[in-house]
């Protein structure tokens, strides 16, 4: 697969999930600890069923919210002091949603962010972010920022540590039962295929088809896809631009849901 991890160990002992919404697991299931279960603690779970009991440890120091600057300063210094063999690193999405966003400001942090924590000798697993044009409308001004930082990502995985998972290409994420009702955050589907994904860019093996498309389903009748707009217009996007014009973020003194590297069993995921 392109980008994927050259000679990647047989299984990985520890693992660090660095970012935002995404990463934190936004809109998955619960955890029986009442957090999101998200695609990071399903990849997680996968890897600590291939160790011995307690020799493996996760921490997942994601924040809804946070934007790639906050990342770099509040996540990647600890990630790095962990020295857990497997990060993986997703941000700069909420900055390209902002109007007047500084793209060259977000390739230079997350590539100093990535940079940071491959001098630890961890395997590093980065992210492009799924074509919102084919399934949002008026989402076409941030194909430029989205593409540019697509190749960027792309140009970082030169490095033989370093594996991308490319949502952008696959269009399976182009439907909507792979999106929670915001429409921003992944549905519990779309948390299971991109862990799956990035089970592939490590060189293991996949459960699914993570790229295969959703059976045909009907499309909504007229009324029905008014009042779904309507209502998430009042639900979601008043809200998201309610916190834009005050300077709030919904992850405003939200702690890491796992902030420490601890031992992590299988269990702990499960019936979530």
């Amino acid at each position: 697969m392109e980008n994927a991890v050259r000679h990647a160990p047989t299984t990985y002992s520890s693992y660090v999930a660095v970012g935002d919404s995404f990463t934190e697991g936004m809109c998955d299931e619960l955890s029986p600890d009442g957090h999101y279960r998200g695609w990071a603690d399903r990849l997680a779970e996968r890897l600590a069923a291939e160790r011995p009991a307690g020799d493996f440890r996760y921490a997942n120091l994601a924040v809804r919210g946070k934007l790639i600057g906050q990342i770099h300063d509040e996540q990647i210094d600890t990630a790095t002091a962990m020295g857990a063999d497997l990060v993986t690193l997703a941000g700069g999405l909420n900055d390209v949603l902002r109007p007047r966003c500084d793209v060259v400001r977000v390739e230079d942090l997350l590539g100093r962010s990535a940079t940071a924590l491959r001098a630890t000798g961890a395997t590093v697993v980065l992210f492009t972010s799924t074509d919102p044009t084919r399934r949002m409308a008026g989402s076409a001004r941030l194909l430029p920022a989205i593409l540019r930082m697509k190749a960027f990502v792309h140009e970082l995985a030169q490095d033989p540590g370093i594996a991308v998972v490319d949502l952008f290409s696959a269009p399976c994420f182009d439907d909507r039962r792979l999106w929670a009702e915001d429409r921003l955050h992944l549905s519990p589907e779309g948390h299971r295929r991109v862990a799956e994904a990035v089970s592939e860019a490590l060189g293991r093996p996949t459960a699914i088809d993570w790229r295969a498309p959703l059976a045909p389903a009907d499309p909504p009748r007229r009324t029905e896809k008014l009042a779904a707009d309507a209502r998430w217009a009042r639900t979601h996007l008043g809200p998201w631009v309610g916190r834009r014009l005050t300077g709030r973020s919904s992850g405003d003194g939200r702690a890491p849901k796992r902030a420490e590297l601890l031992p992590f069993e299988a269990r702990e995921a499960q019936g979530a």
